[in-house]
């Protein structure tokens, strides 16, 4: 089994990168293992950041209590540094789409072509949970 599968849908998230100052697009899954990644950044650290953002995810999601009341299912995050952001979005079952981005750029511009991309790839971008090789069924 091959443990770096192809970046078959790469390309695909370079197109959130047409946004003046986004940086790089990963794909990941909820236990925090990479999908895709695109051209501007390394399998290396495309992996990295897909383990981080998935503690990201799940941390945001355990705070839905704050909200109080029901708060639906959890969205997205947005993570702000005095260089940049890095967005956090519901891509679909168990798939989850970031993207980082300078100061400069237009956080609506880069959230809108984030939930177009989640649009367009509907299924191809859901990821089922893993199954335990060695569960009796």
């Amino acid at each position: 089994m091959n443990s770096h599968p192809a970046n078959d849908l790469g390309w695909m998230l370079d197109d959130v990168l047409m946004v003046p100052h986004a940086r790089h697009a990963i794909l990941l899954s909820a236990d925090g293992l990479l999908r895709a990644h695109s051209a501007g950044i390394t399998r290396d650290e495309a992996d990295r950041q897909a383990a981080a953002l998935a503690g990201v995810q799940s941390i945001s999601r355990s705070t839905a209590g704050f909200l109080g009341g029901d708060s639906g299912p959890w969205r997205q995050s947005l993570i702000e540094f005095a260089g940049g952001y890095v967005f956090l979005v519901a891509a679909g079952p168990g798939a989850y789409l970031a993207v980082s981005a300078g100061e400069s750029v237009d956080m609506e511009a880069v959230s809108y072509r984030m939930q177009k991309l989640v649009d367009r790839l509907g299924k191809e971008l859901g990821t089922p949970p893993r199954q335990d090789a060695g569960a009796v069924r």
